[in-house]
């Protein structure tokens, strides 16, 4: 039986009614997003036609996932909020903490042994306020939650912007940040504004080398990283139909590289075979009763232009593989252009590590389809001229291939297999040889390939790809090789051809796993306790931010202004600093360590305006925090595009800073910042953004009269005694505003002064 049953039926009992009320408001035929959102309202029975892109809505999600990394702030949160257990069904998954090295077992072992207070601290939480806790190696949060907790027509938050995954099963699965988490779990509203919508018609058929990873490469270049913010993507069409249910998860995965709010797909056989396949047909027999509720009405799809803001058509039939990169996952180039663009461009072809796995690509259908490959490799008297390195989403998609032949396919062409975590996908990979900085190309089925994010070095041309095309070009070890017309030379000499990728979709003989890593939690849990030692480095109990002292805010410092893309990569990395995720002192050290000062061209270099020196980040900010000094930080387009980490936001606040400046926003950010009491602004004209000098001291004018729908006015004092005014728009709404005032969203929910 599935997770959750009574409240799935529950939710399917209702969702007519609900649809049949919201088709009334509305006034026309609905979407599938709209039926799901409109059937998960805070205040119940749909009464309002709410604008896209513009209405902030209350929904009830269903349920609420969460990462160790994001775990630990998330629920430290929580602690504060004086709540006995979580309102809605919540889970915890342990797969970031995990650093890929030698193999599976070994980098387990050691992981356990390394973060075991993080570890046990999460697990008493979960214990103690009902949550459902997935041990290290039990897998990847999306990957265990679309095998487990997912189901069509529902809505879940979770604390990882991958968290859109679900939208494969039929979901509305968005990603955000721990405050958002712990309104959910404390039984409060989740704000949302209401998304505009894109509609994806795919047509035709994938065949041959091309996967469901090109539909989303594909997409991903026509809208670029930010093209989809504050939308919904909705794919329909045949060609949607013809996908496996774990390729469609593919594909809402990659849609937060576009900044969307989330991907979804209706409901279909697909779905309903992923269902009965992982032990849930209980859910795929009322997903079948309420099927009409669970896709569009039918004259959306019939009329797209109608209901959609934008529609885009993709025929699977024609798509061919794409490789997307380096550094950002919207650069798309066919693998039939790579080798122009590549010299072109100055790429190194040489490729060095092929990847293949993460919460992307770790399907059984994906394994499947590389170790077809594998096995030619070994037939055909091929060796591998890069390395290659799978990493299963897993344990019940690990045990079932190995059980399946699949791992020992893999070590006949001398592949490593990591452990069931991220890993590599974000940073947590002890390369050997990463501390060199060289120039190299790697290609990886991964989704994410910001500078530095895989191996820590600025240097390492990283590529996105599917699965198979990875296994391909790892065994070419040559990025521009074209498996769909290229031959390679085998050991024997012989001039060779790789066949086309097949794979089953689900196991022939059903999934098996002796054991899943699932941890349930104590029916009564008020007498666990939660110890977190105040000697800790990597746990922190957490201090109520400051309230607003009811000023403007007047000579604030400038603290950077950075250059170009700034994700939350640049802002808070990963990799290393992942340990301190639950200290938000120490993890603080890495505040912008990433972002480059557009002054001096320098990363991780800017004017300490108290004595005229350059120094580090986050210590010159500490120095303005003990003086007493409040500082500004200045960005430029899509700032805090990638992850959900909330700590790109906690950390600036801890430190000082007051508000952040920049040309626009990634939606998970800026609600991230105005949830921890900062204050997020965009410019009203970009063109404003030249005129901030380094040596400025700067004014924020009109805070005592915050309201909605008015602009701030920022007011820049020159070091040559000179003077610029301009205004500054922000997205506050009124409850919003009432955050910033109280210092974080969090001290309104405890009452903290």
């Amino acid at each position: 039986m599935a997770f959750d049953i009574d409240m799935i039926r529950a939710r399917y009992e209702k969702l007519g009614t609900l649809v049949k009320k919201a088709r009334e408001v509305v006034g026309r035929p609905l979407t599938l997003t709209e039926k799901i959102l409109y059937s998960h309202l805070w205040e119940g029975t749909p009464s309002s036609n709410f604008e896209r892109g513009k209405s902030y809505v209350d929904f009830a999600p269903d349920r609420v996932a969460m990462q160790d990394a994001t775990a630990q702030m998330a629920l430290l949160q929580f602690m504060s909020a004086g709540r006995s257990k979580v309102a809605v069904p919540s889970t915890v998954h342990c797969d970031h903490l995990i650093t890929a090295k030698i193999g599976s077992s070994t980098d387990l072992a050691t992981a356990s042994t390394e973060n075991k207070e993080v570890y046990d601290f999460l697990s008493s939480v979960s214990n103690k306020y009902g949550i459902g806790f997935w041990k290290p190696g039990a897998g990847i949060i999306h990957q265990v939650v679309l095998e487990n907790y997912a189901f069509p027509g529902g809505m879940m938050i979770g604390t990882d912007s991958h968290t859109v995954n679900a939208g494969g099963l039929g979901m509305v699965a968005i990603g955000v940040g721990g405050a958002d988490a712990c309104d959910v779990m404390a039984g409060l509203a989740w704000e949302l504004k209401w998304p505009k919508l894109i509609g994806v018609k795919l047509t035709g058929k994938l065949n041959g080398w091309t996967s469901a990873k090109d539909v989303i490469l594909k997409v991903a270049g026509i809208l670029t990283v930010k093209g989809g913010t504050g939308a919904i993507v909705e794919y329909f069409g045949e060609g949607s139909t013809s996908l496996s249910c774990t390729g469609k998860g593919t594909i809402a995965n990659m849609g937060a590289e576009i900044g969307a709010t989330t991907s979804t797909f209706s409901y279909d056989e697909s779905m309903e075979r992923y269902l009965r396949s992982t032990n849930r047909a209980d859910i795929a027999d009322l997903a079948n009763g309420v099927k009409e509720h669970l896709t569009a009405d039918p004259e959306v799809y019939a009329n797209p232009d109608k209901f959609f803001d934008q529609v885009i058509e993709i025929n699977l039939s024609e798509l061919e593989p794409h490789l997307n990169g380096p550094f950002t996952p919207d650069l798309a180039t066919p693998i039939s252009k790579m080798k122009e663009e590549a010299k072109k461009n100055g790429w190194p072809t040489k490729v060095e590590v092929g990847l293949i796995g993460s919460c992307t690509n770790s399907s059984y259908e994906d394994i499947a389809r590389a170790a077809s490959l594998a096995n030619q490799a070994a037939e055909k008297s091929l060796k591998p001229k890069a390395e290659f390195t799978i990493t299963p989403g897993s344990e019940l998609v690990r045990f079932t291939i190995e059980r399946d032949g699949f791992i020992k396919v893999f070590e006949k062409i001398g592949a490593k297999v990591f452990a069931n975590a991220c890993g590599p996908c974000i940073g947590m990979w002890s390369r050997v040889g990463a501390d060199k900085k060289e120039k190299n190309t790697i290609v990886h089925s991964f989704n994410r390939n910001f500078q530095s994010r895989n191996d820590g070095n600025p240097n390492t041309f990283a590529f996105v790809g599917s699965p198979e095309l990875v296994t391909a070009l790892a065994i070419a070890g040559d990025l521009t090789f074209d498996p769909n017309n290229d031959t390679l030379t085998n050991e024997k000499g012989e001039k060779v051809k790789l066949d086309p990728p097949n794979g089953d979709e689900l196991p022939k003989k059903g999934f098996d796993v002796e054991d899943a890593g699932y941890q349930a939690p104590a029916a009564d849990g008020s007498g666990v306790q939660v110890v977190v030692d105040p000697k800790s480095n990597r746990l922190q109990l957490l201090a109520p931010f400051i309230k607003w002292e009811g000023t403007d805010l007047k000579g604030l410092n400038l603290l950077i202004k950075v250059k170009g893309k700034c994700t939350t990569d640049h802002i808070s990395m990963a990799g290393p600093w992942l340990k301190f995720r639950g200290h938000l002192d120490n993890i603080s050290n890495n505040l912008l360590i990433g972002a480059t000062n557009i002054f001096n061209e320098k990363i991780n270099s800017v004017k300490n305006q108290l004595d005229g020196s350059y120094d580090e980040v986050p210590k010159v900010q500490r120095q303005y925090k003990a003086k007493g000094i409040g500082s500004i930080v200045i960005g430029d387009e899509n700032y805090g595009e990638g992850s959900s980490r909330e700590h790109a936001a906690m950390e600036p606040r801890f430190l000082g800073v007051r508000a952040v400046l920049v040309k626009s926003f990634a939606r998970i950010h800026e609600t991230n910042l105005k949830k921890q009491g900062m204050l997020a602004l965009t410019f009203a004209d970009k063109a404003d953004y030249d005129k901030i000098q380094e040596d400025d001291k700067i004014d924020i004018i009109g805070l005592t009269d915050f309201k909605e729908g008015t602009p701030l006015t920022l007011s820049l004092h020159h070091k040559d005694g000179s003077k610029d005014e301009f205004k500054v728009n922000h997205t506050y709404n009124a409850q919003q505003i009432e955050w910033f005032k109280a210092g974080s969203a969090l001290n309104l929910i405890g009452g903290k002064k």
